[in-house]
Protein backbone atom coordinates (compact mmCIF):
# COMPACT_ATOMS: atom_id res chain seq x y z
CA UNK A 1 0.00 0.00 0.00
CA UNK A 2 1.31 3.38 -1.12
CA UNK A 3 2.30 5.65 2.22
CA UNK A 4 0.89 8.21 2.60
CA UNK A 5 1.55 12.22 2.54
CA UNK A 6 1.93 12.29 6.38
CA UNK A 7 3.84 8.69 6.83
CA UNK A 8 6.10 10.63 4.21
CA UNK A 9 6.75 13.76 6.08
CA UNK A 10 7.11 11.22 9.62
CA UNK A 11 10.11 9.48 7.56
CA UNK A 12 12.93 11.86 8.45
CA UNK A 13 12.07 12.02 11.89
CA UNK A 14 11.99 8.27 12.07
CA UNK A 15 15.16 8.02 10.42
CA UNK A 16 16.96 10.44 13.01
CA UNK A 17 15.98 8.26 15.66
CA UNK A 18 17.03 5.23 14.31
CA UNK A 19 20.33 6.77 14.13
CA UNK A 20 19.87 8.07 17.64
CA UNK A 21 18.67 4.63 19.36
CA UNK A 22 21.50 2.69 17.33
CA UNK A 23 24.04 4.78 18.85
CA UNK A 24 22.48 5.43 22.14
CA UNK A 25 21.12 2.61 22.99
CA UNK A 26 23.20 -0.53 21.50
CA UNK A 27 26.40 -1.13 23.37
CA UNK A 28 29.24 -2.18 21.30
CA UNK A 29 29.09 -5.93 22.38
CA UNK A 30 25.47 -6.13 21.87
CA UNK A 31 25.23 -9.47 19.58
CA UNK A 32 22.81 -10.15 17.02
CA UNK A 33 21.17 -12.29 14.83
CA UNK A 34 19.04 -9.79 12.76
CA UNK A 35 20.26 -6.67 14.54
CA UNK A 36 18.55 -4.58 11.62
CA UNK A 37 15.21 -6.10 12.70
CA UNK A 38 16.30 -5.57 16.69
CA UNK A 39 16.72 -1.48 15.69
CA UNK A 40 13.51 -1.55 13.41
CA UNK A 41 11.50 -2.84 16.29
CA UNK A 42 12.91 -0.58 19.11
CA UNK A 43 12.71 2.46 16.61
CA UNK A 44 8.63 1.22 16.20
CA UNK A 45 8.19 1.02 20.36
CA UNK A 46 10.16 4.36 20.39
CA UNK A 47 8.06 6.24 18.04
CA UNK A 48 4.52 4.51 18.62
CA UNK A 49 2.72 7.23 19.36
CA UNK A 50 -0.86 5.57 19.91
CA UNK A 51 -3.35 7.08 17.73
CA UNK A 52 -6.23 4.56 19.18
CA UNK A 53 -8.66 5.84 22.25
CA UNK A 54 -10.43 3.45 24.68
CA UNK A 55 -13.95 2.96 23.82
CA UNK A 56 -15.99 5.29 25.28
CA UNK A 57 -18.47 4.33 28.18
CA UNK A 58 -22.24 3.49 27.60
CA UNK A 59 -23.38 5.66 30.03
CA UNK A 60 -26.78 4.53 31.71
CA UNK A 61 -29.63 6.49 33.30
CA UNK A 62 -28.69 9.46 35.67
CA UNK A 63 -25.49 10.49 33.55
CA UNK A 64 -24.73 14.31 32.50
CA UNK A 65 -22.41 12.90 29.55
CA UNK A 66 -19.35 15.23 28.46
CA UNK A 67 -20.09 17.33 25.66
CA UNK A 68 -17.12 17.03 23.30
CA UNK A 69 -14.42 14.50 22.59
CA UNK A 70 -13.96 11.51 25.20
CA UNK A 71 -12.21 13.84 28.38
CA UNK A 72 -12.50 17.05 27.04
CA UNK A 73 -14.56 19.92 29.13
CA UNK A 74 -14.64 22.08 25.68
CA UNK A 75 -14.11 26.17 25.72
CA UNK A 76 -17.83 26.61 25.43
CA UNK A 77 -18.50 25.01 28.67
CA UNK A 78 -15.74 26.49 30.41
CA UNK A 79 -16.46 30.19 29.48
CA UNK A 80 -20.75 29.48 29.69
CA UNK A 81 -19.99 27.92 33.22
CA UNK A 82 -21.10 24.92 32.45
CA UNK A 83 -18.17 22.54 33.08
CA UNK A 84 -18.77 23.97 36.83
CA UNK A 85 -21.72 21.02 37.37
CA UNK A 86 -19.25 18.73 36.40
CA UNK A 87 -19.85 15.36 34.18
CA UNK A 88 -21.02 12.14 35.02
CA UNK A 89 -21.32 9.14 33.62
CA UNK A 90 -22.42 5.33 35.79
CA UNK A 91 -20.83 7.44 38.35
CA UNK A 92 -21.62 9.91 41.11
CA UNK A 93 -20.56 11.26 44.30
CA UNK A 94 -21.96 10.58 47.71
CA UNK A 95 -19.71 12.13 49.75
CA UNK A 96 -17.22 15.22 50.10
CA UNK A 97 -14.72 17.05 51.96
CA UNK A 98 -13.74 20.17 50.19
CA UNK A 99 -11.66 21.87 52.72
CA UNK A 100 -9.09 24.38 51.54
CA UNK A 101 -8.20 21.79 48.69
CA UNK A 102 -6.27 18.57 48.49
CA UNK A 103 -2.53 19.04 47.57
CA UNK A 104 -1.18 16.75 44.84
CA UNK A 105 -1.67 13.16 46.20
CA UNK A 106 -3.80 11.86 48.84
CA UNK A 107 -4.43 8.59 50.20
CA UNK A 108 -6.77 6.25 52.60
CA UNK A 109 -6.89 3.41 55.27
CA UNK A 110 -10.18 1.72 55.98
CA UNK A 111 -12.44 3.71 56.70
CA UNK A 112 -9.97 6.91 56.68
CA UNK A 113 -8.59 9.28 54.60
CA UNK A 114 -5.45 11.74 54.21
CA UNK A 115 -5.42 15.20 52.76
CA UNK A 116 -1.89 15.96 50.95
CA UNK A 117 -0.41 18.86 51.72
CA UNK A 118 0.63 22.02 49.87
CA UNK A 119 3.67 24.29 50.97
CA UNK A 120 2.85 27.28 51.36
CA UNK A 121 -0.54 27.51 50.93
CA UNK A 122 -1.41 24.54 53.32
CA UNK A 123 0.28 27.30 56.80
CA UNK A 124 -2.25 29.97 55.37
CA UNK A 125 -5.39 29.31 57.14
CA UNK A 126 -7.17 26.42 59.27
CA UNK A 127 -6.45 22.88 59.06
CA UNK A 128 -2.39 23.52 58.63
CA UNK A 129 -0.74 19.81 57.28
CA UNK A 130 -2.36 16.55 56.53
CA UNK A 131 -6.05 16.89 57.60
CA UNK A 132 -7.45 13.49 58.56
CA UNK A 133 -10.59 12.40 57.54
CA UNK A 134 -13.14 9.85 59.32
CA UNK A 135 -15.20 8.55 56.51
CA UNK A 136 -17.37 5.86 58.30
CA UNK A 137 -20.62 7.42 57.19
CA UNK A 138 -19.25 8.35 53.41
CA UNK A 139 -22.02 10.88 53.12
CA UNK A 140 -20.63 12.75 55.48
CA UNK A 141 -16.87 12.56 55.71
CA UNK A 142 -15.59 14.61 58.95
CA UNK A 143 -12.26 15.49 60.16
CA UNK A 144 -11.03 13.92 62.92
CA UNK A 145 -7.21 15.39 63.31
CA UNK A 146 -4.24 17.29 61.59
CA UNK A 147 -0.95 16.06 61.33
CA UNK A 148 1.49 18.62 61.73
CA UNK A 149 5.10 17.50 61.92
CA UNK A 150 7.50 19.42 59.96
CA UNK A 151 6.79 17.12 56.94
CA UNK A 152 3.66 17.43 56.76
CA UNK A 153 3.81 21.61 57.09
CA UNK A 154 6.35 21.45 53.91
CA UNK A 155 3.98 19.85 51.77
CA UNK A 156 3.68 16.12 50.96
CA UNK A 157 3.58 16.04 47.10
CA UNK A 158 3.54 12.51 45.94
CA UNK A 159 5.29 11.20 49.21
CA UNK A 160 1.73 10.73 51.01
CA UNK A 161 1.81 6.77 51.39
CA UNK A 162 -0.10 4.15 53.39
CA UNK A 163 1.32 0.72 54.30
CA UNK A 164 -2.08 -1.53 54.80
CA UNK A 165 0.10 -4.50 56.00
CA UNK A 166 1.74 -2.41 58.86
CA UNK A 167 -0.98 0.01 59.23
CA UNK A 168 1.41 2.81 58.67
CA UNK A 169 1.32 6.16 57.29
CA UNK A 170 4.68 8.07 55.73
CA UNK A 171 4.73 11.10 54.18
CA UNK A 172 7.81 13.71 52.91
CA UNK A 173 8.27 17.31 53.61
CA UNK A 174 8.57 18.55 49.71
CA UNK A 175 8.46 22.84 49.88
CA UNK A 176 8.99 23.35 46.14
CA UNK A 177 9.22 20.50 43.91
CA UNK A 178 12.19 18.57 45.89
CA UNK A 179 12.76 18.62 49.49
CA UNK A 180 15.51 16.96 52.07
CA UNK A 181 15.72 15.68 55.34
CA UNK A 182 12.08 15.28 56.82
CA UNK A 183 9.82 12.21 57.46
CA UNK A 184 7.24 11.04 59.82
CA UNK A 185 5.91 7.66 60.24
CA UNK A 186 2.24 7.20 61.85
CA UNK A 187 0.72 4.19 63.35
CA UNK A 188 -3.05 4.17 62.12
CA UNK A 189 -4.51 1.46 63.85
CA UNK A 190 -6.83 3.53 64.87
CA UNK A 191 -7.17 5.48 60.76
CA UNK A 192 -8.82 8.41 62.11
CA UNK A 193 -6.40 9.00 65.01
CA UNK A 194 -2.89 8.60 63.17
CA UNK A 195 -0.34 8.04 66.36
CA UNK A 196 3.78 9.71 65.23
CA UNK A 197 6.14 6.67 65.97
CA UNK A 198 9.39 8.85 65.26
CA UNK A 199 9.66 11.67 67.27
CA UNK A 200 13.35 11.51 66.34
CA UNK A 201 15.20 10.87 63.39
CA UNK A 202 13.11 12.73 60.01
CA UNK A 203 11.23 14.60 62.64
CA UNK A 204 12.95 16.47 64.97
CA UNK A 205 14.09 19.91 63.01
CA UNK A 206 17.62 19.27 64.05
CA UNK A 207 17.76 15.47 63.20
CA UNK A 208 17.15 15.47 59.27
CA UNK A 209 17.65 11.67 57.67
CA UNK A 210 20.23 12.03 54.61
CA UNK A 211 17.38 12.03 52.02
CA UNK A 212 15.81 13.77 49.00
CA UNK A 213 12.19 13.43 47.82
CA UNK A 214 9.77 14.59 45.58
CA UNK A 215 8.01 11.06 45.71
CA UNK A 216 7.97 8.31 47.92
CA UNK A 217 6.47 4.66 48.73
CA UNK A 218 6.65 1.61 50.42
CA UNK A 219 8.14 -1.99 49.50
CA UNK A 220 5.00 -4.46 49.46
CA UNK A 221 5.88 -5.82 53.05
CA UNK A 222 6.22 -1.88 55.00
CA UNK A 223 9.56 -2.41 55.90
CA UNK A 224 11.46 0.37 53.70
CA UNK A 225 10.26 3.23 52.57
CA UNK A 226 12.13 4.57 49.64
CA UNK A 227 12.22 8.47 48.86
CA UNK A 228 12.96 9.95 45.28
CA UNK A 229 14.21 13.35 44.45
CA UNK A 230 13.36 13.95 40.62
CA UNK A 231 16.80 15.50 39.73
CA UNK A 232 19.81 14.32 38.84
CA UNK A 233 18.13 10.54 39.84
CA UNK A 234 18.70 9.81 43.37
CA UNK A 235 16.98 7.27 45.22
CA UNK A 236 17.15 6.36 49.26
CA UNK A 237 16.08 3.25 50.91
CA UNK A 238 14.45 4.10 54.43
CA UNK A 239 14.49 1.06 56.89
CA UNK A 240 11.48 1.55 58.74
CA UNK A 241 10.90 -1.55 60.20
CA UNK A 242 11.67 -0.31 63.49
CA UNK A 243 9.74 3.00 62.82
CA UNK A 244 10.78 4.79 65.75
CA UNK A 245 14.56 4.53 64.24
CA UNK A 246 14.33 5.12 60.26
CA UNK A 247 17.68 4.90 58.48
CA UNK A 248 18.85 4.69 55.47
CA UNK A 249 20.26 1.77 54.29
CA UNK A 250 20.76 2.58 50.44
CA UNK A 251 21.84 5.73 48.16
CA UNK A 252 21.95 5.95 44.67
CA UNK A 253 21.61 7.84 41.57
CA UNK A 254 19.65 5.84 38.93
CA UNK A 255 19.99 8.01 36.07
CA UNK A 256 19.39 11.54 34.71
CA UNK A 257 15.85 11.52 36.63
CA UNK A 258 13.73 9.92 39.41
CA UNK A 259 10.64 10.11 39.82
CA UNK A 260 7.68 7.55 41.14
CA UNK A 261 7.85 3.91 40.68
CA UNK A 262 6.03 0.24 41.19
CA UNK A 263 8.09 -2.41 43.22
CA UNK A 264 7.08 -6.43 42.32
CA UNK A 265 5.49 -8.07 45.12
CA UNK A 266 8.29 -10.00 45.80
CA UNK A 267 10.11 -6.24 46.71
CA UNK A 268 12.83 -7.31 44.65
CA UNK A 269 12.10 -5.09 41.70
CA UNK A 270 11.63 -1.63 41.43
CA UNK A 271 10.39 0.18 37.99
CA UNK A 272 12.12 3.84 38.60
CA UNK A 273 9.94 6.33 36.13
CA UNK A 274 12.73 8.66 34.08
CA UNK A 275 12.09 11.15 31.61
CA UNK A 276 9.52 9.45 29.03
CA UNK A 277 10.11 5.66 30.75
CA UNK A 278 11.64 3.44 33.63
CA UNK A 279 14.34 1.77 34.04
CA UNK A 280 14.48 -2.14 36.13
CA UNK A 281 16.34 -2.27 39.00
CA UNK A 282 17.36 -5.04 41.29
CA UNK A 283 16.59 -4.28 44.43
CA UNK A 284 16.63 -7.69 46.61
CA UNK A 285 19.89 -6.43 48.92
CA UNK A 286 18.14 -3.96 49.87
CA UNK A 287 15.14 -6.31 50.27
CA UNK A 288 17.26 -8.82 52.45
CA UNK A 289 19.28 -6.53 54.24
CA UNK A 290 22.87 -7.46 52.95
CA UNK A 291 25.43 -5.59 54.05
CA UNK A 292 26.73 -2.71 51.56
CA UNK A 293 23.98 -4.01 49.57
CA UNK A 294 24.34 -3.51 45.24
CA UNK A 295 21.31 -2.22 43.15
CA UNK A 296 22.15 -2.96 39.69
CA UNK A 297 20.41 -1.98 36.69
CA UNK A 298 18.61 -4.62 34.84
CA UNK A 299 16.94 -3.35 31.61
CA UNK A 300 15.21 0.36 30.75
CA UNK A 301 12.21 1.08 28.17
CA UNK A 302 11.76 4.91 26.88
CA UNK A 303 9.39 6.12 24.69
CA UNK A 304 8.14 9.19 23.28
CA UNK A 305 4.96 8.86 23.73
CA UNK A 306 4.38 10.98 26.72
CA UNK A 307 6.74 12.18 29.29
CA UNK A 308 7.58 12.88 33.12
CA UNK A 309 6.34 9.11 33.73
CA UNK A 310 4.46 8.95 36.82
CA UNK A 311 4.29 5.58 38.20
CA UNK A 312 4.09 1.86 37.69
CA UNK A 313 1.36 -0.51 39.07
CA UNK A 314 2.93 -4.38 39.34
CA UNK A 315 -0.01 -5.90 38.36
CA UNK A 316 -0.37 -9.88 36.33
CA UNK A 317 -2.49 -11.84 34.24
CA UNK A 318 -2.74 -15.65 34.10
CA UNK A 319 1.05 -15.55 36.25
CA UNK A 320 2.51 -13.27 33.32
CA UNK A 321 4.16 -10.37 35.07
CA UNK A 322 3.01 -6.57 33.53
CA UNK A 323 2.66 -3.16 34.21
CA UNK A 324 0.39 -0.27 34.29
CA UNK A 325 2.65 2.34 33.63
CA UNK A 326 1.03 6.13 34.19
CA UNK A 327 2.98 9.21 32.06
CA UNK A 328 2.16 12.17 33.71
CA UNK A 329 2.96 14.89 30.65
CA UNK A 330 2.06 14.62 26.98
CA UNK A 331 -0.36 13.13 26.51
CA UNK A 332 1.00 9.91 27.11
CA UNK A 333 -1.97 8.34 29.09
CA UNK A 334 -1.47 4.92 30.25
CA UNK A 335 0.41 2.03 29.20
CA UNK A 336 0.29 -1.73 30.13
CA UNK A 337 3.92 -2.97 30.01
CA UNK A 338 5.16 -6.59 29.75
CA UNK A 339 8.17 -7.00 32.11
CA UNK A 340 8.20 -10.57 31.60
CA UNK A 341 11.57 -10.25 31.03
CA UNK A 342 13.42 -7.88 33.17
CA UNK A 343 16.15 -7.19 30.66
CA UNK A 344 13.59 -6.07 27.90
CA UNK A 345 10.64 -4.46 29.09
CA UNK A 346 7.69 -4.04 26.02
CA UNK A 347 4.86 -2.28 25.73
CA UNK A 348 2.13 -4.37 25.18
CA UNK A 349 -0.92 -1.72 25.38
CA UNK A 350 -2.41 1.74 25.60
CA UNK A 351 -5.28 3.24 27.32
CA UNK A 352 -5.86 6.77 26.08
CA UNK A 353 -8.76 8.96 25.26
CA UNK A 354 -10.26 10.53 22.64
CA UNK A 355 -8.38 14.04 23.54
CA UNK A 356 -5.44 12.31 24.02
CA UNK A 357 -4.80 11.33 20.82
CA UNK A 358 -2.31 12.96 18.30
CA UNK A 359 -5.15 14.16 16.22
CA UNK A 360 -7.18 16.24 18.96
CA UNK A 361 -4.14 17.54 20.25
CA UNK A 362 -5.29 21.05 18.72
CA UNK A 363 -8.76 20.71 20.04
CA UNK A 364 -6.89 19.97 23.35
CA UNK A 365 -5.00 23.00 23.43
CA UNK A 366 -7.92 25.11 22.23
CA UNK A 367 -10.17 24.27 25.15
CA UNK A 368 -7.29 24.29 28.00
CA UNK A 369 -5.78 27.25 27.04
CA UNK A 370 -6.25 30.28 30.04
CA UNK A 371 -6.69 26.95 32.47
CA UNK A 372 -3.14 26.46 33.65
CA UNK A 373 0.14 24.75 32.74
CA UNK A 374 -1.82 21.17 32.66
CA UNK A 375 -4.31 20.27 30.28
CA UNK A 376 -6.13 16.38 30.04
CA UNK A 377 -2.56 14.55 31.50
CA UNK A 378 -2.92 11.08 33.28
CA UNK A 379 -1.30 11.28 36.79
CA UNK A 380 -2.12 8.56 39.16
CA UNK A 381 -4.04 5.17 39.13
CA UNK A 382 -5.24 1.52 40.99
CA UNK A 383 -5.84 -1.41 40.22
CA UNK A 384 -8.39 -3.43 42.33
CA UNK A 385 -6.43 -6.09 42.68
CA UNK A 386 -2.90 -7.29 41.68
CA UNK A 387 -3.31 -11.03 39.95
CA UNK A 388 -5.78 -10.99 37.40
CA UNK A 389 -7.19 -7.17 37.82
CA UNK A 390 -10.67 -5.88 36.87
CA UNK A 391 -10.85 -2.84 36.36
CA UNK A 392 -8.34 0.30 36.61
CA UNK A 393 -9.50 3.47 37.78
CA UNK A 394 -7.52 6.80 36.83
CA UNK A 395 -7.31 10.29 38.42
CA UNK A 396 -6.71 12.25 34.55
CA UNK A 397 -5.80 15.53 34.80
CA UNK A 398 -9.27 18.08 34.30
CA UNK A 399 -10.77 14.63 32.84
CA UNK A 400 -12.18 13.91 36.17
CA UNK A 401 -11.74 10.34 37.70
CA UNK A 402 -11.76 7.37 34.75
CA UNK A 403 -12.52 4.05 35.58
CA UNK A 404 -11.58 0.93 32.62
CA UNK A 405 -12.27 -2.94 32.10
CA UNK A 406 -9.50 -4.26 32.08
CA UNK A 407 -10.33 -8.04 32.68
CA UNK A 408 -8.50 -8.48 28.95
CA UNK A 409 -6.08 -6.80 28.84
CA UNK A 410 -6.10 -6.64 24.87
CA UNK A 411 -9.61 -5.46 24.97
CA UNK A 412 -9.47 -2.50 27.60
CA UNK A 413 -13.14 0.08 27.53
CA UNK A 414 -14.27 2.88 29.66
CA UNK A 415 -17.31 1.57 31.65
CA UNK A 416 -17.60 5.36 34.02
CA UNK A 417 -16.41 8.78 34.57
CA UNK A 418 -16.58 11.65 37.30
CA UNK A 419 -15.41 15.12 36.38
CA UNK A 420 -15.87 16.99 39.64
CA UNK A 421 -18.00 20.58 39.31
CA UNK A 422 -14.80 23.19 38.54
CA UNK A 423 -14.55 25.39 41.25
CA UNK A 424 -13.87 28.40 39.31
CA UNK A 425 -13.01 31.73 40.34
CA UNK A 426 -12.72 30.15 43.95
CA UNK A 427 -8.77 30.25 43.89
CA UNK A 428 -8.41 32.64 47.18
CA UNK A 429 -10.51 30.16 48.73
CA UNK A 430 -8.67 27.01 48.20
CA UNK A 431 -5.31 27.55 49.97
CA UNK A 432 -4.13 23.79 49.69
CA UNK A 433 -4.85 23.59 46.23
CA UNK A 434 -1.96 23.09 43.72
CA UNK A 435 -4.26 24.25 40.81
CA UNK A 436 -5.41 27.15 42.89
CA UNK A 437 -1.82 28.47 43.54
CA UNK A 438 -0.62 27.24 40.34
CA UNK A 439 -3.14 29.55 38.07
CA UNK A 440 -0.98 32.47 37.45
CA UNK A 441 -0.11 30.37 34.24
CA UNK A 442 -2.71 30.21 31.61
CA UNK A 443 -1.06 28.09 29.18
CA UNK A 444 -0.88 24.41 29.53
CA UNK A 445 3.01 24.10 28.97
CA UNK A 446 2.41 20.11 30.07
CA UNK A 447 1.26 19.96 26.19
CA UNK A 448 3.87 21.51 24.25
CA UNK A 449 6.25 18.40 23.19
CA UNK A 450 3.00 16.50 21.62
CA UNK A 451 1.85 19.36 19.92
CA UNK A 452 5.22 19.56 18.10
CA UNK A 453 4.88 16.00 17.28
CA UNK A 454 1.29 17.15 15.96
CA UNK A 455 2.56 20.14 13.91
CA UNK A 456 5.86 18.00 12.63
CA UNK A 457 3.46 15.29 11.15
CA UNK A 458 0.61 17.96 9.60
CA UNK A 459 -1.90 16.77 12.30
CA UNK A 460 -2.04 19.91 13.89
CA UNK A 461 -4.63 22.35 12.74
CA UNK A 462 -4.35 26.21 14.11
CA UNK A 463 -8.15 26.68 13.09
CA UNK A 464 -9.28 24.18 15.71
CA UNK A 465 -6.59 25.45 18.05
CA UNK A 466 -8.35 29.12 18.07
CA UNK A 467 -11.06 29.33 20.60
CA UNK A 468 -11.91 32.45 22.80
CA UNK A 469 -9.67 30.97 25.52
CA UNK A 470 -6.71 31.13 23.07
CA UNK A 471 -5.19 34.89 24.43
CA UNK A 472 -5.31 33.54 27.92
CA UNK A 473 -1.62 33.41 28.80
CA UNK A 474 -1.87 34.03 32.33
CA UNK A 475 -3.90 33.76 35.31
CA UNK A 476 -5.64 30.27 35.27
CA UNK A 477 -9.42 30.38 35.60
CA UNK A 478 -9.72 27.08 36.85
CA UNK A 479 -12.46 25.85 34.68
CA UNK A 480 -12.03 22.41 35.45
CA UNK A 481 -10.46 20.17 38.40
CA UNK A 482 -6.76 18.56 39.11
CA UNK A 483 -7.63 14.83 39.47
CA UNK A 484 -3.92 14.00 40.95
CA UNK A 485 -4.18 11.29 43.35
CA UNK A 486 -5.44 7.45 42.68
CA UNK A 487 -8.68 6.30 43.17
CA UNK A 488 -8.74 3.43 45.97
CA UNK A 489 -11.16 0.96 45.90
CA UNK A 490 -13.99 0.40 48.66
CA UNK A 491 -16.02 -2.61 46.92
CA UNK A 492 -18.48 -0.20 44.17
CA UNK A 493 -17.05 2.74 46.00
CA UNK A 494 -13.78 5.10 45.42
CA UNK A 495 -12.36 7.29 47.87
CA UNK A 496 -10.45 9.79 45.70
CA UNK A 497 -9.38 13.54 46.75
CA UNK A 498 -9.20 15.90 43.61
CA UNK A 499 -6.87 19.47 44.23
CA UNK A 500 -10.01 21.50 44.46
CA UNK A 501 -12.84 19.77 45.21
CA UNK A 502 -10.76 17.98 48.07
CA UNK A 503 -12.03 14.39 49.38
CA UNK A 504 -15.03 12.05 47.69
CA UNK A 505 -16.74 9.73 48.32
CA UNK A 506 -17.64 8.12 44.61
CA UNK A 507 -20.19 5.47 44.25
CA UNK A 508 -19.97 3.07 40.64
CA UNK A 509 -23.38 2.00 39.14
CA UNK A 510 -23.65 -1.73 39.96
CA UNK A 511 -24.51 -2.49 36.35
CA UNK A 512 -21.26 -1.65 35.31
CA UNK A 513 -19.10 -2.89 38.46
CA UNK A 514 -19.11 -5.88 40.68
CA UNK A 515 -16.05 -5.40 42.85
CA UNK A 516 -14.18 -9.09 42.88
CA UNK A 517 -14.45 -11.03 46.20
CA UNK A 518 -10.42 -10.35 46.24
CA UNK A 519 -10.62 -6.51 46.20
CA UNK A 520 -7.47 -4.56 47.33
CA UNK A 521 -6.33 -1.67 45.58
CA UNK A 522 -2.65 -1.70 44.11
CA UNK A 523 -0.80 1.65 43.41
CA UNK A 524 2.60 0.04 43.11
CA UNK A 525 4.74 1.71 45.85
Amino acid sequence: MRPSARSRRAKPLALFIVGAIAAVMLPSSTASADLQSDIATAVQEFLDVGRDSVPRADCGPGSMPESGLQGDVPAADRDSGRSTKGYRCNMSMIGNFAGRGAGITSTSFENCAYMGSFFPGDLISEGRGVQVLDVSDPANPRPTATLAEPAMLAGTWESLKVNTKRKLLVGTGVPVGTGVGYLSIYDISDCAHPRLLNPGAGTNLLMPLPITTHEGGFSPDGNTYWASGIAPGFVSAVDISDPANPHVVWQGLTGIEAHGFGISPDGNRMYISALGGFTVLDISAVQRRDPNPQVPHLGRTFWTDGWATQHSIPVSYGGKPYLYTVDEGGSGGVKLIDVGNDGAPKVAGKIKLEINLPQNIDSNIGSSMGGSAFAYESHYCAADRQEDPTALACGWISSGIRVFDVRDPRNIREIAYFNPPARTGQNLSLWNSPHALASIIGVPVMSAPPAARAVLEGQFNPWDALTPRTGRLAFGDMSTDWCFSPPEWRGNQLYVACSDNGFMVLQLDNDVYAPPANQESIVGS
